[in-house]
C-alpha cells in the first residue's frame, strides 16, 4: 500500500551538503568587511551579469535595443541586484542554492528595466501573447466581444493612460512577467499587502476604463 505524507507536515526542500557548505560561504563572506566582502561581492556581480545577460538576450526581440545599450541594461540590473542581495543576504533561508535564490533578484531587475524602456518608447509595445494572457487574469472573457484584438487595444491604453508608474510596475511586473509577489515586494521595498493593494486599484482602474469605453457591461465592475 503507497504510503502518504500527512498533509499537516510541511514540505521542506533539502538541498545538498555540498550546496549547504556553498551557501553558508556565500552568506558569511558577503556579510564579513573589507577584503572578503568585496572577493565575495565581485563574484556574485560576474554570475549575476551572466544571468542578466542571458535574460536581456532572451528579451532583445521584443526591444528595439541592440549592442551596447543591451549591455548596459545587463550591467544596471546586476549592479542593482549586487546590492539588494547584500543588503538582505541575512534572509536567505538556505532552502535552495544561492546563486538560485539571487537569480529572481537580477530577473527582476531586468524585467523592471525592459518595462521601463517598454513605456518610455512609445513604438515599442509587449508581444500579443502577452497581452493575450491578460483578459483571464482580469476577469475579462474576450470570447464574448466580437473585437477581441479591439478589445487588446483598449487594455493597452487602459494601462498606458489610467495607471500611475507604480501601479503600472506592479500590474506588469505580476500579470505580464509572472513575477512572484515575495520577490516584488522585496525590491520594491514594499509590504505585501501594499502590494496586493496596488494591484487591486490597479485591476479596477482598468475595469472602469474598459466599461467606460464600452468594452464591458457594468457589472464587470462588482
Amino acid at each position: 500500500m503507497k504510503s502518504e505524507v500527512p498533509e499537516s507536515l510541511p514540505q521542506v526542500r533539502v538541498v545538498s551538503a555540498e550546496s549547504a557548505a556553498e551557501n553558508r560561504a556565500w552568506v558569511r563572506d558577503l556579510s564579513s568587511c573589507g577584503e572578503q566582502r568585496e572577493l565575495a561581492s565581485r563574484r556574485l556581480y560576474e554570475v549575476l551579469l551572466r544571468a542578466a545577460r542571458s535574460e536581456v538576450g532572451r528579451r532583445a526581440t521584443r526591444l528595439r535595443l541592440a549592442g551596447p545599450e543591451l549591455d548596459d541594461i545587463a550591467h544596471q540590473a546586476a549592479a542593482d541586484a549586487l546590492l539588494a542581495i547584500c543588503g538582505k543576504v541575512e534572509t536567505f533561508r538556505g532552502d535552495c542554492k544561492f546563486t538560485t535564490w539571487a537569480y529572481k533578484f537580477v530577473i527582476f531587475d531586468v524585467a523592471a528595466k525592459v518595462n521601463r524602456h517598454f513605456w518610455q518608447r512609445a513604438g515599442v509595445a509587449f508581444d500579443d501573447e502577452d497581452w493575450e494572457r491578460l483578459p483571464a487574469r482580469l476577469g475579462i472573457e474576450p470570447e464574448a466581444h466580437a473585437e477581441s484584438r479591439d478589445l487588446m487595444q483598449a487594455v493597452r491604453r487602459a494601462v498606458d493612460e489610467k495607471l500611475t508608474a507604480k501601479q503600472r510596475t506592479v500590474f506588469v511586473a505580476l500579470v505580464l512577467n509572472g513575477m512572484p509577489t515575495d520577490v516584488l515586494a522585496d525590491q520594491l521595498g514594499a509590504t505585501h499587502n501594499a502590494i496586493y493593494k496596488m494591484m487591486f486599484d490597479a485591476r479596477r482602474k482598468l475595469r472602469t476604463a474598459l466599461v467606460d469605453a464600452g468594452y464591458l457591461p457594468e457589472q464587470q465592475l462588482a
